[in-house]
């Protein structure tokens, strides 16, 4: 789903996945770049027929605000951006600056990738709750949703991988392990969606302020907050701001916590994470 795997584990006599995956399927037919007349590839067509159903709204107000929270950091039109830097549905030689700063102006295209895998989990939990059911994971391509207590009676043991160069994702170590429940979690990372050109990394995370790869310290975010979409679309703004903009966006926003992943002065990996995340470490 999504062009990813998931995983859903819940506590129920009832075999769900039929009705799980037609919640998941309303999301990609609002939001997919890949899906020709998804709601969005419409819009992004110039298709002025198309309606804008509650889903499409919710999600295009909550990335509205996120944007305004991260000073531009988070923004929705950076489609032609990220296609013009080969990491969309179409690639293309890299761009001189000239096609930049043209692509900065017109901005007239959508991308929900940042931020729909994040709400999948939560629509998927919201359907498990209206069933009455309280005990269960939801995790696709990484972004998780936890609530309750798994099949041994404990909290969700999550595990935050090391941001290794790992584009096949066969490595999978991990940096650590959270004991947490009733919680999103969402990881933004370089890692993984990468390619080397003319001997040079680009990364994935382009920021939508300057049209280009973000070049920083900052190896990996992964947030935590009440919803998964809002930690999907924090995750991608701190991967953008780097290091101390992530801290300075955490200290005015004391619901979310976050765990970061960089590398020192001396070229080695550190981490920084929240105070209240203390208590989930095994």
């Amino acid at each position: 789903m999504f062009g990813t795997i998931y995983n859903i584990t819940y506590q129920s006599s009832e075999d769900l996945q039929q009705e799980i995956e037609a919640e998941l399927m309303k999301v990609d037919g609002e939001f997919s770049m890949f899906n020709p007349e998804s709601t969005v590839a419409r819009i992004n067509r110039g298709d002025s027929a198309v309606e804008r159903s509650a889903m499409f709204q919710e999600v295009f107000q909550l990335a509205l605000t996120v944007n305004r929270e991260t000073d531009g950091a988070f923004d929705i039109t950076v489609a032609p951006l990220v296609n013009a830097w080969g990491f969309g549905f179409k690639h293309e030689q890299l761009p001189t600056p000239a096609q930049v700063d043209s692509l900065l102006q017109i901005r007239n295209q959508m991308d929900f990738s940042a931020i729909a895998k994040g709400y999948g989990c939560d629509v998927v939990a919201r359907l498990l709750e209206s069933k009455g059911i309280h005990h269960y994971m939801v995790e696709i391509g990484g972004e998780v949703v936890v609530s309750g207590r798994n099949s041994k009676g404990d909290n969700w043991h999550i595990g935050i991988t090391k941001p290794n160069d790992d584009s096949l994702s066969v490595d999978g170590e991990m940096q650590t392990v959270l004991t947490i429940t009733d919680k999103a979690m969402a990881t933004s990372g370089n890692y993984r969606n990468f390619y080397y050109q003319g001997g040079r990394k680009y990364a994935h995370t382009i920021d939508p302020r300057t049209g280009y790869p973000v070049q920083h310290s900052l190896l990996s975010a992964t947030v935590f907050a009440a919803d998964c979409t809002t930690a999907d679309a924090y995750a991608t703004s701190f991967m953008v701001l780097g290091l101390e903009g992530a801290k300075a966006v955490l200290q005015r926003h004391p619901e979310l916590m976050a765990y970061l992943i960089y590398t020192d002065e001396q070229g080695q990996l550190a981490v920084w994470s929240s105070p209240a995340l203390k208590e989930y470490e095994r």
